[in-house]
């Protein structure tokens, strides 16, 4: 989706996420009307649950307690490592975005950072100028300038692999960042078209961030170093495992109602009885039947439930010495009976169970097709056959070749009991023929930076938080590596370390198409390849349920909705 369906993304305590790499801002361009039903889809889905309140009914004053499942080092979104949906929901409100997005998915610009913002010509080439909101500053006092879109783009636009981004997504795609009639015009010329080019630059950090490979992978390493937004950072407590931001005084926007959010990090079991003790106001419960049950039987609290780009998936490690084998992962994809795993990760959820055959748009949303021909049908036989084909014998009880047994490992958190059923139901499905799967737990705080990102695994589960921007979120799950000044190769956002020149120019096509109908049917062209190459096997269209103090006003299930920082607050 970031994209990755990184730096994409809301805090998951139920079930840890990746934030998807697009950035926020809804959708004028290859999405689609992305917050809409489609024809078909559930009625009773809401686009968004937030308990809007007007500002003027919410109290001043207070403290937010935010529960979260895992406690990042890394505070720049941008990079590998901080494409996380915990580390958005922590910077979103210190930090620039030019364009947000409301529940349907509809992009309007930000007042806060911009005062105009739209395509100035097309001919001979696309070029979006920005303007500044002048009364725009950095928590050291500097002024938010063209600058700062200049050196982000030069970061993030893949001409340096030494900056270990996530994704280059619309980057890659400018030509330049100038100055226009003075320090609050942007000027951003593009060499190829880019309908998503509203994703970009969400959040924006500060040049200072973005001006070496060194700065920019190591300056928001345990550091929240520069802030503009109505909160400010003030410290982290190792020990107790909390991230605390309060008001910031010299915001120019409209005052935060919070004086402080402090995020409480524990494992992900431990979320739901830090809630019904009354230790924090609300969590991600994710895909969990009974820490849904347990939250909506807290007196004085409810679940707030909404559709969104968020999706279910597994995912297999093409460079692991088993998977590096198409065929192998057509075969393991064959014997996974996803319609067991999405009844019993939903059951008990109010959510309706239907499978998702797309790697870019969600059942709800316009565009969506089913992709996934025969690799989307639980057919045994037919993986049998495929791995005695692929030269995996059958010996007793287990596949062998060279003397070597199939054996994938399957790495996932720990405390987080709906990723450990999903690994033994697909331990069960894959002893069926004869592949022995062996289950590997291990921190939350190190499932990605130390197993998943690195490539340390055969198979694992999580979920992706997406934007309204389908392929520029989708983006880097499933772009190509690069290879770096040592000659390294860098997968960035893609977890799954597959990908084809094949999956990157059709990508980029889908990307590039400015017709909406010609946009949607490019992203599904796209879609097919990355079945084919069977990188991430998506389960089904993820739920958001948000467990929220009763008189928690503007927050909960946000679907494509952007949240208002500033608004949050208490009404009682």
């Amino acid at each position: 989706m970031s994209r990755s369906r990184l730096a994409v993304a809301l805090a998951m305590a139920g079930s840890l996420a990746l934030a998807g790499c697009g950035g926020g801002g809804g959708e004028q361009g290859t999405a689609g009307p992305a917050g809409e039903p489609s024809a078909g889809a559930p009625a009773a889905l809401k686009a968004f649950d937030v308990n809007v309140v007007p500002r003027d009914r919410v109290k001043d004053g207070g403290t937010l307690r935010w529960g979260i499942d895992e406690y990042p080092t890394q505070w720049n979104i941008n990079h590998v490592d901080g494409n996380l949906a915990n580390v958005r929901s922590v910077v979103a409100g210190m930090l620039p975005s030019p364009f947000v997005s409301d529940e349907k998915g509809v992009i309007s610009g930000n007042a806060d950072y911009l005062t105009d913002g739209r395509v100035t010509a097309t001919d001979p080439k696309q070029v979006v100028t920005l303007t500044l909101n002048p009364k725009g500053r950095w928590s050291n006092g500097e002024a938010i300038t063209w600058q700062d879109y200049a050196a982000q783009w030069k970061a993030l636009n893949g001409a340096n692999p030494d900056f270990r981004v996530a994704s280059t997504t619309g980057y890659q795609d400018i030509e330049s960042v100038a100055k226009g009639k003075d320090d609050y015009e942007v000027v951003i010329t593009f060499k190829n078209d880019f309908g998503d080019w509203q994703s970009l630059f969400a959040p924006l950090y500060p040049k200072a961030t973005n001006t070496s490979p060194e700065t920019f992978n190591t300056s928001w390493l345990n550091k929240i170093p520069v802030t503009a937004g109505p909160f400010r950072f003030q410290g982290f407590d190792q020990t107790a495992k909390t991230i605390t931001i309060v008001r910031d005084d010299a915001w120019w926007g409209e005052k935060a109602k919070l004086d402080q959010v402090i995020y409480r990090s524990m494992e992900s079991d431990s979320l739901v009885g830090a809630f019904t003790n009354g230790e924090i106001d609300v969590f991600d419960i994710g895909p969990s039947a009974p820490d849904y049950a347990r939250a909506k039987s807290t007196q004085g609290s409810l679940v707030r439930q909404a559709a969104g780009p968020d999706f279910r998936h597994i995912t297999m490690n093409g460079e692991s010495a088993v998977l590096s084998d198409v065929n192998v992962r057509r075969a393991i994809t064959m014997a996974i009976n996803r319609q067991a795993i999405a009844q019993s990760d939903l059951q008990g959820l109010d959510w309706p169970i239907t499978l998702l055959n797309n790697h870019f748009f969600m059942n709800t949303q316009e565009g969506y097709q089913d992709n996934a021909g025969a690799l989307g049908t639980y057919d045994p036989e037919k993986a049998k056959a495929a791995l005695d084909a692929a030269g995996w014998k059958l010996s007793g009880q287990t596949r062998m070749k060279d003397g070597k047994p199939l054996n994938l490992k399957f790495v996932m958190p720990s405390g987080l009991q709906l990723t450990k059923s999903e690994g033994e139901l697909i331990q069960n499905m894959l002893a069926q023929i004869g592949v022995q799967v062996t289950l590997q737990a291990v921190p939350s705080d190190d499932f990605f930076t130390k197993h998943i990102i690195p490539g340390n695994y055969d198979m694992t589960a999580f979920s992706y938080i997406g934007t309204p921007f389908p392929v520029s979120s989708g983006y880097g799950i499933f772009a190509n590596a690069s290879t770096d000044s040592k000659g390294e190769r860098n997968w960035n956002a893609n977890l799954g370390r597959i990908g084809s020149p094949e999956i990157d120019a059709a990508m980029q096509k889908a990307t590039a198409e400015l017709d909406l109908a010609q946009a949607r049917a490019a992203t599904n062209a796209a879609d097919k390849l990355i079945w084919e190459a069977v990188n991430v096997v998506p389960l089904y269209q993820r739920p958001q349920n948000v467990a929220v103090r009763q008189t928690l006003a503007n927050l909960g299930a946000r679907g494509f909705y952007d949240l208002k920082y500033q608004d949050i607050g208490f009404t009682g």
